[in-house]
């Protein structure tokens, strides 16, 4: 399958097109990626992330499955790529991993039908999206800071084209421990029925992104910790867990917290294993 990614060389990015793991530049030159920085495989205007899409995360949080997908936006400023590190903020204690698939939109899509949205998707990559559940009290509707906070946003490496997103595995690892791992059988709408949906409110452009939801099992990670996301197909996510140097700025706003909320979503079951 066609592949595209897009990488920091000397100093300059470049747009790579990959076949059987050999990139080349625009120009037919084919290059390395040894000494290249990683970035994210697209540019997107918008980011948008769907709540509860896997059956198993709805029965670990105990939750009734919704007549429809309700969503978020992330900020573009929180997008981070392969091999870069995503900092947890001094004083945060709950950085959840949320290995998942993302949508990459082809063209300008609005209002269009299930039936045609396949041609509306330029392809797909894997995401991480983090999320600091400290701020989950003040934040549970919007999500700003739970999702939106810098470096958060891991997306990559690359953009695989003519990808079928059916009965494909997911993995997440921490340290190389299996930590996550479902099918996207278990989603409960497709990624076509998510962007058909979005698309009656949304005009998406290309490279816009769609995340699909997270399975079961995303538990906070600490400092130091290796984070790896892998599809069938797709390929691998991998990202360090850094410890942010400088404080949150005091008096301005909320806190970060810690309650029996936050930990009944960023703990999951484990937290009934602790009362």
């Amino acid at each position: 399958m066609k592949t595209l990614r897009r990488i920091l060389l000397d100093g300059n990015p470049k747009t790579l097109t990959g076949e059987d793991s050999n990139y080349f530049d625009d120009e037919g030159k084919k290059i390395s990626l040894s000494n290249c920085e990683h970035l994210p495989p697209v540019i997107p205007r918008v980011i948008v992330c769907v709540h509860l899409n896997y059956k198993s995360r709805l029965e670990e949080l105990g939750r009734s499955q919704p007549v429809a997908p309700t969503y978020f936006l992330k900020p573009i400023s929180c997008i981070n790529s392969h091999m870069n590190e995503v900092i947890r903020p001094a004083g945060c204690k709950f950085l959840n991993y949320e290995g998942e698939i993302a949508l990459v939109v082809g063209k300008k899509a609005k209002n269009i039908e299930i039936e045609e949205a396949h041609k509306y998707i330029l392809g797909y990559t894997i995401a991480n999206d983090f999320g600091l559940h400290d701020f989950r009290d003040t934040d549970e509707n919007s999500m700003v800071r739970v999702k939106g906070t810098d470096t958060l946003g891991a997306v990559g490496p690359e953009l695989v084209v003519g990808w079928d997103y059916r009965d494909k595995v997911i993995k997440t690892y921490v340290n190389d421990e299996l930590v996550q791992e479902s099918n996207t059988n278990d989603m409960i709408w497709n990624p076509e029925y998510l962007l058909s949906d979005l698309s009656r409110s949304i005009t998406f452009e290309k490279g816009d992104l769609i995340l699909t939801g997270t399975p079961s099992n995303s538990r906070p990670v600490e400092p130091g910790s290796t984070v790896r996301v892998e599809v069938e197909g797709l390929g691998v996510l991998q990202n360090i867990i850094k410890e942010g140097k400088d404080t949150l700025l005091k008096g301005y706003g909320a806190e970060p917290k810690d309650s029996e909320h936050i930990r009944s979503v960023s703990l999951g079951s484990d937290n009934k294993k602790n009362i």
